[in-house]
């Protein structure tokens, strides 16, 4: 099956900018979904228990200690033209701010890029969502780390780096199967999970900050050739990742 590697982590079912803005966020192909078309964040259940084929391997538990790699080199902070939020990145890496269209209200839209030009993350704020889970698949929660900075009324938002599908259950059609970024919606319960949703409550609706794993974009050093999904096992273990990891566990208020 071949998959769409958007750089956008939104889940999904659906993502789009507030209304007013002259062209929507591109969004996976859906089958269903719910879109405000007002600046009012819709809220997204939390996942329930369901039931993976029988092939699908056991979840994994979800840890905030990092990976083998540490992250190097110097940092900088870079902060939004809107001056909201601020971040840490590699002082080699570069932002551009805006990478596109504002919409209507403004707020942030960055794109981060290695020193190759390479994009690894998009922060973008002043987002509607929505979202409708009509189907679970077999899931794998690498990371997650709770990120009390970006708190909003006692939801504290996490950092993820999780999976969807396996070899023998895909993940959703047309959508890339793994995803970084921060994400309001709890953790799965049970053996699947609903497609990846990587927003977060922000004012004044809802942000965004990660990616999709693009082999493309996220080269893997000995992952060629290997299955996506083994690639993005494989991608952990590298200090691009790490210093991903490092740069979006940094979001914080400016300030």
């Amino acid at each position: 099956m071949e998959r769409s590697r958007g750089l956008f982590p939104a889940m999904v079912l659906v993502a789009v900018v507030v209304a007013g803005c002259g062209s929507p966020q591109p969004s996976p192909p859906v089958s269903t979904a719910t879109v405000s078309g007002t600046p009012t964040m819709i809220s997204v259940p939390p996942a329930t228990p369901g039931k993976a084929p029988p092939s699908a391997p056991p979840t994994a538990t979800a840890t905030a200690e990092p990976s083998p790699t540490s992250p190097k080199g110097s940092l900088k902070t870079f902060t939004t033209a809107d001056g909201q939020l601020a971040f840490d990145l590699p002082a080699t890496w570069n932002v551009r701010d805006p990478a596109g269209e504002l919409p209507e209200g403004g707020g942030a839209f960055a794109e981060v890029t290695n020193e190759a030009g390479r994009p690894l993350a998009t922060l973008r704020t002043n987002m509607a969502t929505g979202s409708t889970c009509i189907e679970k698949y077999p899931y794998m929660e690498f990371e997650s780390q709770q990120l009390p900075a970006l708190a909003q009324n006692g939801d504290v938002p996490r950092f993820v780096f999780e999976t969807r599908g396996d070899a023998t259950a895909p993940g959703p059609a047309d959508t890339p199967a793994a995803a970084y970024g921060i994400t309001s919606v709890p953790a799965p319960d049970g053996e699947a999970a609903c497609p990846i949703f990587h927003f977060f409550t922000w004012p004044p609706t809802a942000a965004m900050f990660g990616a999709f794993y693009n082999p493309d974009n996220n080269r893997t050093p000995g992952g060629e050739g290997l299955p996506y999904l083994e690639q993005t096992r494989k991608y952990m273990d590298t200090t691009e990742y790490q210093n991903i990891r490092r740069m979006i566990t940094s979001l914080r208020p400016a300030g």
